[in-house]
């Protein structure tokens, strides 16, 4: 808890931009007043309102997942990438542990994979990832990275055989986006391709 102002407020050391940031959590009553303490007290270091857009945008590039977009309720933490929110190495039983185990075992058969394209393409979502020819899936959620200086997307990658989906499956592929009847060359990434070890969340810039 800290006071901002005249209102004390719980700090969050949380963040949704890969940022080293903060959530404040006040009553909704003073939110007007600890908004304006806050930009008060930052105006001597230059600090400015952010849009969703800009949410979004920096979200993408660290690989944040958007619910409703990246993962869905049809959608398991195994195929979105992640497998590390699971206690799977330990025995703490979880809601829907059984059916992650079994999926594990039995290999996945679609995996959430980033790609970008040099292209200065907008992508919107719902483009066709291309694979050695054949489609495998489509794109869930795109943006432009600015500082990549690319357009990102997330997609689930299938097998055209309906064989399991494995990273060396991935890796191995060449890749294209497909919008409106074009295809654009995309490159795969398995990490993030900014940011990746997660250093700015933590302060190390």
């Amino acid at each position: 808890m800290i006071k901002i102002g005249k209102h004390t407020v719980r700090a969050m050391r949380l963040s949704f931009v890969g940022e080293l940031g903060w959530e404040l959590h006040m009553d909704n009553d003073v939110s007007v007043e600890v908004y304006n303490a806050v930009m008060a007290a930052g105006a001597d270091h230059g600090i400015v309102n952010a849009g969703y857009r800009a949410i979004d945008s920096l979200s993408i590039e660290k690989g944040y997942r958007h619910w409703h977009a990246d993962i869905r309720p049809d959608d398991t933490p195994l195929e979105g990438g992640l497998a590390f929110t699971c206690k799977l190495k330990s025995d703490v039983p979880f809601l829907g542990r059984e059916a992650l185990e079994k999926q594990k075992e039995g290999g996945l058969k679609r995996r959430l994979a980033c790609f970008t394209i040099d292209d200065h393409e907008a992508l919107l979502g719902f483009e066709a990832i291309w694979r050695n020819d054949q489609i495998v899936g489509f794109i869930r959620r795109a943006d432009y990275g600015f500082a990549i200086g690319k357009s990102l997307a997330y997609g689930y990658v299938t097998h055209p055989d309906g064989k399991t989906v494995t990273a060396k499956f991935l890796r191995e592929g060449k890749y294209a986006i497909e919008k409106m009847g074009i295809k654009f060359a995309a490159e795969i990434h398995m990490k993030s391709p900014f940011d990746a070890e997660n250093n700015r969340v933590k302060g190390n810039y």
